[in-house]
């Protein structure tokens, strides 16, 4: 399975360096305004009337000893759709197969609605917005949460955010799970971007020595964005180690989301079609 998705990720850069190669005759370079849908892999950022209204996003990751929100702990396919409402609103909802290690089968679920308070009338600058959404996880736990997802893009770089506030209805779970994501991109040459992203789990877990779920756990690795200019589909790929950046008193639940006494690691490669204007 590693020499898979190996293979993907070089797939993926060969795309990426074909794309700049050949850009579609009489169409505007990237400074011109082309902006990604979701060049994040983990930050949702909202659309914009003038991106395109719906996309269809695939993706497929690998972990060892990593779960929500880094990925799967083993093969992990995803299928999500983001459209946009209107009036700055922004629609978010994926399903995820993961196939474990140990033959077992796994699902997750999720879907919630964003709204820009801020800005998200232009592609272009500053966006901050709200979302409310519901999700199941691999462990079949219930949860609500909310979300602040703030986004700068400009022509040559772009830098997004996310803070969610999650509830999970389940006793052994924590009163509110904290959950944190920042990416960085910075165009290399044509409509390839490169930086870095980041994601904070459970960050409770820095000052409740109780934190259920074994304490915080954080992500950090690079993160390549391509957005062809003339092209429907966009491409991300992100992974990086997972490691305990506190202990908590508390040995860790059983739930399935929850990482091991040792660290990990995640790779996923993303694809998104745009469906059209």
């Amino acid at each position: 399975m590693k020499k898979l998705l190996l293979i993907s990720c070089l797939s993926l850069v060969t795309v990426t360096i074909k794309a700049q190669q050949t850009p579609a005759l009489g169409m505007p370079t990237v400074s011109s305004g082309r902006v990604a849908s979701q060049p994040f892999l983990f930050s949702v950022n909202t659309l914009t009337p003038e991106m395109t209204k719906w996309n269809m996003q695939y993706s497929g990751s690998y972990g060892e000893r990593a779960v929500t929100p880094f990925g799967f702990n083993g093969v992990d396919q995803q299928l999500a759709v983001k459209g946009y409402l209107g009036n700055r609103f922004t629609l978010f909802a994926n399903a995820s197969l993961g196939f474990a290690r140990s033959g077992g089968v796994n699902s997750y679920q999720q879907v919630e609605v964003l709204r820009d308070v801020l800005g998200g009338r232009n592609a272009f600058g500053p966006r901050v917005g709200l979302g409310l959404g519901a999700s199941r996880d691999w462990s079949n736990v219930k949860s609500l949460f909310s979300r602040l997802a703030v986004s700068f893009d400009a022509a040559s770089w772009k830098i997004g955010g996310n803070m969610r506030f999650e509830k999970a209805f389940d006793k052994n779970r924590d009163n509110i799970d904290l959950i944190s994501s920042v990416g960085f991109h910075h165009r290399i040459k044509g409509a390839f971007f490169a930086g870095i992203e980041a994601v904070g789990q459970d960050l409770e877990g820095f000052w409740d020595q109780e934190e259920a779920e074994g304490g915080a756990k954080l992500l950090i690795g690079p993160s390549l964005n391509v957005a062809p200019v003339g092209s429907r589909l966009s491409f991300s790929v992100c992974g990086g180690p997972i490691f305990y950046a506190t202990r908590s008193n508390v040995a860790p639940s059983a739930a399935i989301r929850e990482l091991p006494s040792s660290n990990g690691y995640t790779v996923r490669v993303q694809a998104s079609f745009a469906l059209g204007r």
